[in-house]
């Protein structure tokens, strides 16, 4: 069914449908919009979050719906994810459908306890979010969190899933900023030293916060973005649905909800297909999130490689789709990143995959 799901959506994508018959195969899933930290680079600064969780009922209704097709969950959003007091339980219950899981977490909340709970379900990816390699850089960027006391439950998660063994890929990941870039090089070496980290990532900020006159112009929409088409589509915590992970961050409203409506209905509705529409005529830059939206669009031939392949391996390829475009490896023709302000650089992808423990 997956697969049959996956060829639909690649036939759409490559011949420029509006109207899809399948559904996306990825989903972000706002399953808490609390958070415990103010950090100045995160979109819930300028958009005021409630003190909510997800309901069960909302959850499940999302992944019995799209418990055939989808194939990966990012368990994130707007708030922190240890936050959410059934967020292990919704990890389970997405394994009961068959479908995969990521989660990014600050690391406040994960302490021994939260380390082995989490080691113990079937969460195939985690990304630890540190933003910095000083006291004074993270401490700045991610205000009341101690650096110490995340280092160290960091540390001892990725130590817990080396000994004991567990198949789960841990990526220390840093945003660069301006008060961290000169400590990409020290970032790198610390982490890549830690047993059980699998990959250290240098990001560029995505949510332009940090980047406000990075975007996209007519030029760049050679080819459709396959957000529209393969996901993965943004569920706020109170079901609310948006095309993709950027369109809430920018001001963009909901294409539908899914406590409200089936999921194929909103996937396929009147504003969706617009979208589509306009994507695949060449005219997204009249689409006021897309054409100030900071992710980098793909080449079709990247898009229907993503589609050939099961969601979760595609999330584990990323990273060195990622590191071969920093290495400038990859022909300039199969990305179009955004127009940078000026002095910006390209992200940085660095692999602890030949790394000896």
């Amino acid at each position: 069914m997956r697969a049959w799901n996956r060829a639909k959506l690649l036939w759409a994508y490559l011949t420029r449908r509006s109207n899809v018959r399948a559904l996306p195969v990825e989903y972000i899933v706002e399953t808490t919009a609390k958070c415990n930290l103010y950090c100045p680079m995160c979109p819930r600064e300028t958009h005021k979050q409630p003190k909510e969780d997800m309901s069960g009922e909302i959850f499940e209704r999302l992944v019995r719906e799209s418990g055939h097709t989808a194939e990966h969950m990012m368990l994130i959003g707007l708030g922190e994810p240890l936050l959410d007091p059934q967020i292990f339980d919704r990890i389970h219950y997405c394994e009961t459908h068959g479908i995969s899981t990521l989660l990014s977490t600050n690391g406040t909340l994960l302490d021994e306890n939260a380390a082995l709970r989490l080691l113990s379900t079937p969460l195939k990816h985690v990304t630890m979010s540190f933003d910095g390699a000083t006291k004074e850089s993270y401490e700045f960027y991610r205000k009341g969190a101690r650096f110490e006391k995340v280092r160290d439950n960091f540390v001892r998660f990725a130590r817990l899933k080396h000994e004991r063994r567990v198949p789960i890929q841990i990526v220390a990941q840093m945003v660069r900023m301006e008060r961290n870039a000169s400590e990409v090089e020290d970032f790198v070496r610390f982490w890549s030293a830690v047993p059980g980290v699998d990959q250290v990532r240098i990001k560029e900020d995505e949510t332009n916060l940090m980047r406000p006159t990075a975007g996209h112009d007519s030029s760049d929409w050679r080819h459709p973005c396959h957000y529209l088409w393969r996901g993965p589509m943004y569920v706020k915590h109170n079901g609310d649905v948006y095309p993709c992970c950027q369109s809430y961050m920018l001001d963009g409203k909901p294409v539908g909800n899914i406590a409200a409506q089936d999921l194929p209905s909103i996937f396929n509705g009147p504003e969706m297909q617009r979208m589509r529409k306009l994507h695949t005529t060449g005219r997204a830059h009249e689409i006021d999130i897309c054409a100030r939206c900071c992710v980098t669009i793909p080449h079709p031939i990247l898009v229907a490689g993503s589609l050939v392949l099961h969601g979760e391996t595609v999330r584990k390829l990323l990273p060195l789709v990622e590191r071969l475009t920093y290495l400038r490896k990859l022909p300039a023709r199969l990305l179009s990143p955004p127009k940078p302000t000026s002095g910006s650089e390209d992200l940085v992808q660095i692999s602890n995959a030949n790394r000896k423990d």
